[in-house]
């Protein structure tokens, strides 16, 4: 099922209905049936269950969710990092069995090396993904990512004498620079303070405006996420979490959220986002609740000792 939103009506349609908004192309990802655990016997979790969906190629995508409901698992699997238990996932109709220049992944944790620089941290990947270009045309292309974040200026800093954004900027140019189909984003901005959170997350749509690469980003920010996308999906809370309706977004680009902020369909489209997000925590809590209400703990038979009472040390002597 899919949710529709117009700014005079929020009306809910069927992915199968014939209405024209909804036709799209082919996708360039597909989940069927994916399911995913760790551990095992008594210990084991499972993390998401029956995993369904298709991402169009050039869109952009959000995945919100709270924490702990598996959107990192989520995004691994796409990359190619782990292997999903159950089901598939295909690119360009191809089974997805490992990592690929094609599917470019942005940590939450910047993953840079602490001895290269910026230019360092980037070349690195440039050289091992495109080792038939020559050195020169490797660099420029380097230079060009480099300058793409703001980051010309710092080129030449490593790591520690960078900020946050900063970090998390190199890491965006480090993945941009592979030239990847698709650009799967692990909430990047979550470490971040607020305005820089927000300058970064307008660098990268103005980027993913520039390249048109299909981009997936998860983030727990539903305001975020109507920034940014074409599309919503909700991740219900885990364990065995599952993907909720999708919300088509609909608002035009370039977006700005100041003005956003008195738009009837951005603000219904926001109620509608949250509430759901909600209504499906308040669910797991109260079934979380249930299936332990009826588990029972036999407490050992144990007398408290009365501190109160005098007593005598005894002491291990020697024997005589």
């Amino acid at each position: 099922m899919s949710v529709l939103l117009r700014p005079e009506t929020i009306k809910i349609t069927r992915s199968d209905s014939p209405d024209p908004v909804l036709h799209a192309p082919a996708p360039i990802i597909e989940m069927k049936g994916v399911y995913k655990g760790y551990g095992s016997g008594v210990t084991r979790t499972e993390v998401l269950s029956n995993i369904n969906l298709k991402i169009r190629e050039g869109e952009f995508l959000a995945v919100v969710g709270f924490s702990g409901s598996g959107k990192t698992t989520f995004t691994q699997l796409l990359a190619g990092l782990i292997k999903p238990d159950q089901g598939t996932i295909t690119m360009d109709g191809k089974r997805v069995t490992g990592p690929s220049p094609e599917r470019g992944m942005v940590f939450q944790n910047y993953s840079l090396l602490p001895w290269l620089t910026v230019r360092g941290n980037i070349a690195l990947s440039v050289n091992a993904v495109f080792k038939n270009w020559s050195k020169q045309a490797r660099r420029d292309h380097v230079d060009r990512f480099i300058e793409m974040v703001g980051l010309s200026h710092a080129a030449h800093r490593r790591p520690h004498e960078l900020s946050g954004g900063m970090r998390q900027r190199t890491s965006l140019a480090r993945t941009l620079a592979l030239k990847p189909k698709v650009l799967l984003l692990d909430e990047p901005l979550s470490a971040l303070d607020a305005l820089t959170r927000s300058q970064l997350g307008d660098e990268i749509l103005k980027i993913w405006g520039e390249e048109r690469q299909t981009c997936l980003m998860i983030t727990n920010d539903v305001d975020e996420a109507i920034m940014v996308a074409d599309r919503i999906v909700p991740l219900n809370p885990g364990p065995n979490a599952s993907l909720g309706p999708v919300f088509t977004v609909g608002l035009d680009r370039p977006r700005n959220k100041t003005e956003l902020n008195d738009n009837e369909h951005f603000k219904g489209l926001r109620n509608a986002v949250t509430n759901y997000l909600v209504a499906v925590r308040q669910r797991a809590r109260k079934e979380e609740q249930a299936s332990t209400q009826h588990l029972k703990f036999r407490l050992p038979e144990i007398e408290p000792q009365d501190l109160s009472r005098p007593f005598r040390a005894i002491h291990n002597t020697p024997p005589r």
